[in-house]
């Protein structure tokens, strides 16, 4: 019981300053409704948009391409950073592009992108570029750090490689790669989101999030903004649950 207190007392008291700021603007403003919804508006159009097919529909397209992006960058991220842990030209040539996509604006790359690709490939690829970098990076510190000592009595005593991966180098690069997973999946609803926006995805959440903002519907903005950080934090945990189900299995932990 204290700790769903703990959980929920936050929640409650942001909730209660939501509720009073849009109070605050409804009596400075005439039409401050419009300007800041109110959690029950908000709550509201949630409900009424969650009983059409069309919104069911822009949220199974949207997870899709950015869970399969974020996959796709994952994947590709382990494999590199194996690369890049075994011959050093191969960090050295990924270096400077891991450096530009962490430090080039997500709004240049997504126009970059969009003039090269058609919108419908944005989000899947925008996502799979935010997930790389901490992927990489992450994989990568952790084979490096994996025991000299147990490699090296793996060697003399010929320890197959299958039992390496999973006895030696699995449990160094766990705790990276978990970190990694819980951040990038943030980071790529995030991206993905303004990704679908600014290329104007059709039948995506971004477009929901286009046509609230084009005809001033806040209410319905603060619901597509709540589905958004609901499918952020869902697909974490079930990221998080499959890597600590996949390290079990295999032994690690």
């Amino acid at each position: 019981m204290k700790r769903i207190v703990r959980r929920v007392w936050p929640a409650a008291v942001w909730l209660g300053v939501w509720q009073a700021g849009s109070m605050a603007f409804a009596a400075i403003y005439p039409h401050g409704a419009l300007l800041l919804a109110s959690p029950l508006a908000s709550l509201k159009a949630l409900c009424g948009m969650a009983g059409t097919a069309d919104f069911w529909a822009a949220v199974l397209r949207s997870t899709l391409c950015i869970w399969g992006g974020w996959l796709a960058g994952c994947l590709l991220a382990v494999t590199l950073a194996a690369a890049a842990a075994r011959f050093a030209a191969v960090e050295e040539l990924l270096a400077p592009l891991v450096s530009a996509v962490k430090a080039v604006p997500v709004v240049s790359l997504i126009i970059l992108i969009l003039v090269l690709l058609d919108s419908r490939a944005l989000p899947w690829v925008i996502a799979g570029l935010m997930a790389f970098p901490p992927v990489y990076a992450n994989v990568l510190a952790g084979i490096r750090g994996a025991d000299r000592q147990l490699l090296e009595m793996a060697r003399v005593f010929r320890v197959p490689p299958r039992r390496q991966l999973w006895g030696i180098w699995g449990p160094a690069v766990l705790p990276g790669f978990r970190a990694a997973v819980s951040v990038s999946t943030g980071l790529c609803w995030k991206a993905g989101a303004a990704a679908e926006v600014i290329g104007l995805c059709a039948g995506t959440i971004g477009e929901g999030l286009y046509t609230a903002k084009v005809y001033f519907q806040t209410a319905e903005l603060f619901a597509w903004t709540a589905v958004i950080v609901a499918l952020s934090a869902l697909t974490e945990h079930l990221a998080l649950w499959a890597v600590d189900a996949l390290a079990g299995k295999a032994g690690m932990r």
